[in-house]
């Protein structure tokens, strides 16, 4: 299910935790499923449980997952990760790249055309 990279420089649970994100954002784990278990992923990745613990824990209090007693944790509905503040923290990263690619002489109508298909093509994919 997932790949780490012990090359990369980020600590092994962050990148569980990126990874994991991205499939709950693109879809490919649906709401309400339920995730492997934190024994199993562990064993699969070959890795300590606690590190995968703490990237469920991460995505869990980020509304991402939820857990159930005795049942396991599952895929957080869309409508309750997706916050104002969650909103607002993308927009200022996108802010600050588009005026990083203004700075730096970007064609403004490239600019927005990319934004266009790239909002084309996530829209399509769900």
């Amino acid at each position: 299910m997932l790949q780490i990279d012990y090359r990369d420089r980020k600590p092994i649970y962050e990148q569980i935790r990126e990874k994991m994100k991205h499939l709950i954002i693109k879809g490919v784990l649906k709401t309400d499923e339920r995730i492997p278990p934190v024994r199993e992923m562990a064993q699969s990745l070959t890795i300590n449980p606690n590190t995968i613990q703490k990237a469920y824990r991460d995505l869990e209090d980020k509304g991402y997952i939820y857990s159930v007693r005795g049942k396991g944790s599952f895929v957080s509905p869309a409508g309750q990760w997706v916050e104002d503040k969650k909103h607002d923290e993308l927009f200022q990263s996108l802010e600050s790249i588009v005026s990083e690619l203004v700075y730096y002489g970007a064609d403004r109508e490239r600019i927005i055309s990319i934004v266009n298909s790239l909002y084309q093509r996530e829209e399509g994919g769900k």
